[in-house]
């Protein structure tokens, strides 16, 4: 199945077609500055904007950087406040004119390296960390995702974890890949504390830059890179879009 799987971002919207049935991208990958403010109406338009380069009909999947609960962003950590209590897939769908169903945007990474990437067939606690204007987590126990963790909001070193260790920070304080790699060694061991996992995946844009910073890293689960990379979120959100299309249609 064919789908168009699209990652809302805070820098950029970024969409593809997505071939569900093996996660490769279908053409090129198109990507649309995010406005700002960030506000509901802005973002929908602009992705409106990326529907139509593609001249799409059907339904939509979209990472959100929030907590969704049934459609709905239950928060704005990296994004407007005036997301909160929106109803994401509705407005969406009101202004692209097609179906939009939208998960937390780490939610929908982890999805897609779950069933085509380095999670696949993996048993135990696999937590997936992208790292970008924040961070964001996929917590999956047998393969079941736990959705909306959000664990970039642990506290670590008395701040929030990603205010001392997101890769907006790494660029904001200019720190080598080292000295960021102890950052991050230091909240991979708060998360191994909590939830004794047996793997943790990287992914977003730092997932290629690992081996810049992997011997920095003390944990006992392994570090690895998503497969998938950056094009991760897209897919899982595709993937997500399918996997409801195709329950509806069979219920």
């Amino acid at each position: 199945m064919q789908m168009l799987g699209v990652d809302i971002g805070g820098s950029g919207i970024k969409g593809c077609l997505v071939d569900t049935a093996t996660g490769e991208l279908i053409g090129e990958r198109h990507r649309l500055v995010t406005p700002q403010p960030a506000t509901p109406a802005a973002v929908a338009h602009t992705l409106k904007a990326l529907v139509e380069h593609f001249d799409w009909k059907g339904p939509v999947g979209c990472g959100f950087p929030a907590t969704i609960h049934n459609g709905i962003a239950k928060s704005a950590a990296n994004i407007d406040k005036s997301w909160i209590e929106t109803d994401v897939a509705h407005l969406f769908g009101d202004v692209t004119g097609q179906p939009c169903h939208v998960l937390n945007d780490a939610d929908a990474a982890g999805l897609a390296e779950m069933r085509y990437g380095n999670g696949r067939d993996r048993q135990g606690v696999i937590i997936l960390i992208t790292v970008g204007t924040g961070i964001g987590t996929a917590v999956f126990v047998n393969g079941h995702l736990l959705p909306n963790t959000e664990l970039g909001h642990l506290m670590l070193e008395g701040m929030v974890a990603e205010h001392y260790c997101s890769d907006a920070v790494r660029k904001r304080e200019d720190l080598s890949w080292g000295r960021w790699g102890k950052r991050f060694n230091k909240y991979l061991s708060r998360l191994e504390f909590l939830f004794s996992p047996d793997l943790f995946i990287l992914g977003s844009g730092s997932a290629a830059k690992l081996d810049k910073f992997i011997d920095k890293i003390e944990t006992r689960a392994p570090l690895v890179a998503a497969a998938n990379l950056n094009q991760a979120g897209i897919i899982g959100a595709a993937l997500h879009a399918a996997e409801l299309t195709a329950a509806r249609q069979s219920a």
